[in-house]
C-alpha cells in the first residue's frame, strides 16, 4: 500500500506539471463559460473561493470554517467580531452590562432590528435560537459552548426538560438576561459565534428541517441568501433591512466551493475570482514562488493540525498504543517536506500566542521509546497489530493534496518504525464530518481554528460531553480541571489548571497527536480588494469586504 500510494503521489505531481499552463486556464474558462450559459444573473461585486461545499447553513449544526464564513453573513448574534482585531463588538445588542459577580449579563437590543423580510427581531427570538441550539433534538456539536448558561448542560443532555430553567430570558422585547454558572471572561466571544446567532422561529416551525429552502429566507445578518447551488456557489445579496446596512460594502458576494488548489489559482489568475481563502488552496509545488508575490499574504493565527484517535476501537483504547504512534512521528519532516510555509511543529494543542496561556510540552520524536511502548502493549515489532484506516477529507473538485501527502508520510513512518500498516480513506467533506461524528474511523486527520482567543476554545472541546470531541475519549479528571479553570477569575490560577489538563491530553492520554500550527495564506490583490485583515482568528466578516471601483 505504501509503495502504491507513493506512486500515486509521483504521478499526481507529474500530471500537475501541465496545470500551470494552458490546461487549467482552459478549464477555468470552460467553468466560467458554463456558469454563464446556464443562468443570466448580474455579476458579483466580489467572488471568493471558499474551499469545501458547505455542510449546512444552519447556525446550530455547522462545524466547519467554510460554513462559518457564510453563516456569519446571514445570521447575527448579540455580538459580532471586529474585522481587524477579531474581538467581540456589539451586534444585535447595542450594549450590555455585567453584574458585580460577573455571572449575569443584561443585553439591550437595538430598537431598529428587523428580519430581512420585514418582521421585527425581538428578545424572544434570541431566547428561541439559544434554546433551539441546546435542544437535544438539534444534535448541535457546538451546544457545549452554551453550557456556561445556568442549566444549559442539563437541558442539552436531557436531565431537565423545561427550557424555562435555562439561564436565558426575555423580560421585554428589547432585553435579554443571561445567567451564567460562573464568571466567564470570554462569554461575549461566544455571543459572536454562529451557535448563538438569531434564527427565524416561524420559518423553522413552518418548514422543519427544510427551513433553509424557504424563499425568501429571513436573515438577521448583513446579507440574505439568493441561492445555494450545490457544487456551484452560494450567492449572497446585501440585506437592506440590516441595522448596519449603510456599512455593508458589497451588494452581491459569491462564494465558490472549489477544493483544487490548481483550479483555484487558475481561476484567480484568469480574473474570475477575487479572493482565495486557505493555505490548502495554494499549490504546494509553486509555494516557494507564490509566497514572494505581494498578493499572497501570510500570517500566524490560532489554528492547529492534529490526528484524532477513535479510542472506542481496539487497539487504540490503549494509551500506550496512542503514545507509541505519537512518538514515531517526525513532525519536522512534515513541515519541511510537505507544508513548507514556515509552520511550527506542535507537541501541544493550544497554539503559541494564545492570550494568557503558555502550553506545557507534549511528546517529541523518540522512535526507540515508541517501539518499546508498542511492545509493552502486546505488539512487538508490530506483530499482531491489526490493519487500520486513516480518514482525511477531499474538497470539491479534487481536494488539496496536502492531507493526502501527510497521510502517506504518516503511513510510511508508522510502517518503517513500528511495523504496522495503515489504509487511507479519502472522503468527501460531508461524509468525512459524518464519519467523525459517528466514530466511523480509527484515525482521522483533524484541524481546529480557534473560535476566540482563549485556550478554552481548544481544550474545552475534549471534555466528555462536548460535541466536537469526536474521539470517544472521556476523562473525569480532565473535565474537572477544565470546569475548575473556567470558574477562576485569577488568570494565573486558571492557567495552571489548564496546563494540568493539557498535560493529560497531550502527554498522558493522547486521544490526539498534535502535528503543527498553521501559517495562514490568503491571496487577493490589495489594489483591488479591501476589507480583509490579517487577524489571529482568520475571521473575515463579509460585510466589510469590497472591490475598489476603477471607474472603467
Amino acid at each position: 500500500m505504501a509503495i502504491f500510494q507513493r506512486a500515486r503521489r509521483i504521478f499526481s505531481r507529474a500530471r500537475f506539471s501541465f496545470w500551470p499552463g494552458q490546461c487549467l486556464l482552459v478549464c477555468a474558462l470552460v467553468w466560467g463559460g458554463l456558469s454563464g450559459c446556464v443562468r443570466h444573473e448580474p455579476p458579483a461585486d466580489v467572488t471568493i473561493i471558499n474551499n469545501a461545499e458547505p455542510e449546512s447553513l444552519d447556525p446550530a449544526i455547522i462545524t466547519g470554517q467554510p460554513e462559518f464564513r457564510i453563516v456569519i453573513g446571514l445570521f447575527e448574534g448579540l455580538a459580532r467580531l471586529d474585522p481587524e482585531t477579531a474581538r467581540p463588538i456589539p451586534g444585535l445588542a447595542e450594549r450590555w452590562e455585567i453584574s458585580p459577580d460577573a455571572c449575569i449579563y443584561t443585553f439591550h437590543l437595538r430598537t431598529n432590528l428587523v428580519w430581512s423580510t420585514g418582521e421585527p427581531i425581538t428578545a424572544d427570538d434570541v431566547v428561541y435560537s439559544w434554546i433551539r441550539a441546546l435542544n437535544p433534538m438539534s444534535a448541535a456539536d457546538y451546544a457545549g459552548q452554551l453550557y456556561y448558561l445556568k442549566n444549559a448542560e442539563a437541558f442539552n443532555t436531557g436531565k431537565i426538560k423545561d427550557p424555562s430553567l435555562v439561564g436565558v430570558h426575555a423580560p421585554d422585547k428589547f432585553t435579554v438576561c443571561v445567567e451564567l454558572n460562573h464568571p466567564t471572561a470570554f462569554f461575549p466571544d461566544i455571543c459572536a459565534m454562529p451557535i448563538a446567532a438569531v434564527v427565524p422561529r416561524w420559518t423553522i416551525e413552518k418548514y422543519g428541517d427544510r427551513w433553509l429552502m424557504a424563499r425568501p429566507l429571513p436573515s438577521s445578518g448583513p446579507f440574505e441568501l439568493v441561492a445555494w447551488r450545490i457544487n456551484d456557489k452560494v450567492r449572497l445579496r446585501k440585506n437592506p433591512r440590516y441595522w448596519d446596512a449603510a456599512n455593508t460594502r458589497s451588494e452581491i458576494i459569491d462564494l465558490l466551493p472549489i477544493g483544487s488548489s490548481s483550479a483555484a489559482l487558475n481561476l484567480y489568475e484568469g480574473g474570475q475570482v477575487d479572493v482565495v481563502w486557505d493555505k490548502e488552496l495554494v499549490p504546494v509545488e509553486l509555494l516557494d514562488v507564490l509566497l514572494k508575490r505581494p498578493d499572497f499574504h501570510t500570517f500566524n493565527y490560532l489554528a492547529a493540525y492534529f490526528v484524532r484517535f477513535n479510542v472506542t476501537r481496539k487497539p487504540f483504547d490503549d494509551p500506550r498504543v496512542r503514545r507509541a504512534l505519537a512518538l514515531a512521528v517526525d513532525k519536522e519532516r512534515i513541515v519541511k517536506k510537505i507544508t513548507r510555509a514556515g509552520e511550527q511543529t506542535a507537541s501541544h494543542l493550544v497554539p503559541n500566542g494564545t492570550a494568557h496561556y503558555t502550553s506545557p510540552a507534549g511528546l517529541g520524536y523518540d522512535p526507540e521509546l515508541a517501539k518499546k511502548l508498542l511492545a509493552e502493549a502486546g505488539y512487538p515489532g508490530g506483530q499482531g497489530f491489526p490493519r487500520f484506516d486513516y480518514i482525511f477529507n477531499a474538497a470539491a473538485g479534487g481536494s488539496a493534496k496536502i492531507h493526502e501527502e501527510i497521510a502517506i508520510e504518516l503511513q510510511q513512518m508508522w510502517h518503517d518504525t513500528l511495523g504496522i500498516d495503515m489504509e487511507l480513506r479519502q472522503l468527501e467533506w460531508k461524509v468525512y464530518l459524518s464519519a467523525q461524528d459517528h466514530l466511523d474511523y480509527n484515525l482521522s486527520r483533524s484541524s481546529w481554528v480557534g473560535d476566540y482567543n482563549d485556550a478554552n476554545t481548544f481544550l474545552g472541546m475534549f471534555t466528555s460531553n462536548d460535541g466536537n470531541n469526536r474521539t470517544g475519549w472521556k476523562n473525569a479528571q480532565y473535565d474537572a480541571l477544565i470546569r475548575e479553570a473556567n470558574e477562576q477569575t485569577d488568570l494565573n490560577v486558571r492557567e495552571k489548571l489548564l496546563q494540568r489538563a493539557e498535560t493529560i491530553l497531550v502527554r498522558d492520554e493522547l486521544p490526539i497527536i498534535p502535528l503543527y500550527f498553521y501559517v495562514g495564506i490568503n491571496y487577493f490583490d490589495t489594489n483591488r480588494i479591501q476589507g480583509i485583515y490579517e487577524n489571529i482568528l482568520d475571521d473575515h466578516p463579509l460585510q466589510v469586504i469590497y472591490k475598489i471601483k476603477t471607474g472603467k
